[in-house]
């Protein structure tokens, strides 16, 4: 049985994951585990895709890294995708969301063209990973935040931080 819990931080790149996640760890004392990072620090991923400027993920590499520290709870994840992370990990899955325009300026700073702008634009429209998320978690698990700007970004960190202090284990 976990003594904290695990959350499931997903959205489009540039919805604010990070920079959420990184704040609620901080308030929380919870451990932040970009994906991102981990894959590339780790290795774990097959490659590299030219199209999509990004490497291919191995999804059951990434899984059997973290599954001790998923296991003991205290972890704040952050990747945009979730269908892949066994449903057992998360006590929360919030995903973050952000108005098109908002998005489409934050992915250009970035560097963010062509396809690659297009897709996570798309993504975002069609709410395909609230989609996701609600596909594979339980309804009372998943969360859609608004993460348009500091102010949401400050008051989506309370809030999560106010649940995490709130958490009980239902194991």
């Amino acid at each position: 049985m976990r003594s904290k819990p695990n959350i499931l931080v997903t959205g489009t790149p540039g919805t604010g994951k990070t920079t959420t996640s990184a704040a609620v760890a901080e308030a929380t004392n919870l451990r932040h585990i970009n994906i991102g990072d981990l894959v590339r620090d780790k290795k774990l991923h097959d490659g590299w895709d030219d199209q999509l400027e990004c490497y291919v993920i191995n999804e059951d590499l990434v899984c059997d890294e973290l599954e001790e520290i998923m296991e003991e709870g205290g972890n704040i994840v952050d990747h945009h995708g979730c269908d892949f992370f066994p449903e057992r990990w998360f006590d929360r899955v919030v995903v973050l969301q952000t108005e098109n325009s908002v998005l489409y300026d934050r992915l250009s700073k970035r560097g963010y063209s062509g396809a690659k702008l297009t897709n996570n634009i798309e993504c975002e429209i069609f709410q395909v990973l609230l989609e996701e998320a609600n596909d594979s978690y339980p309804e009372e698990t998943v969360v859609a935040m608004k993460s348009d700007s500091i102010d949401d970004m400050n008051r989506n960190v309370a809030t999560i931080t106010d649940w995490v202090r709130t958490w009980r284990s239902t194991a």
